[in-house]
């Protein structure tokens, strides 16, 4: 575990460089994820996989961590109840995605962390006084 304590350390804060067209928010693809994790994965010789698994008839993706041949790490979620394949081949990104994120305590910039804050007020706005 201390060289999954490393990656956390040295990875620092992901960018979100991608927009969902749907809700207009920024977030960063898996691609991105793992262009910026893989070095890191490799320096410290960890290999990770995510195979598609199957929980009670139920699709799931397993995330296991090895370093070399010893599995550190073993988690699964199961995936939403999809019939399209379109939407679970979506549905398996997503769930990738944020099982890495969580796993690496990955941090993403707070592209809207200035929405949040109150807006000041200018004293020359034209508000009539």
């Amino acid at each position: 575990m201390d060289k999954i304590s490393k990656i956390i350390k040295e990875i620092g804060t992901l960018s979100k460089d991608k927009t969902n067209p749907f809700y207009k928010s920024q977030y960063f693809d898996i691609n991105s994820l793992l262009a910026q994790l893989e070095p890191l994965l490799e320096k410290y010789k960890l290999t990770v996989l995510q195979p598609l698994s199957n929980i009670d008839g139920r699709p799931a993706i397993n995330t296991v961590v090895y370093d070399g041949e010893k599995e550190l790490i073993n988690r699964t979620i199961t995936l939403p109840d999809i019939q399209d394949p379109q939407k679970v081949g979506s549905a398996i990104t997503y769930y990738r995605r944020y099982s890495l994120q969580s796993l690496f305590c990955l941090r993403a910039e707070d592209d809207d962390g200035n929405s949040a804050k109150p807006k000041k007020v200018a004293e020359d706005d034209d508000l009539g006084f």
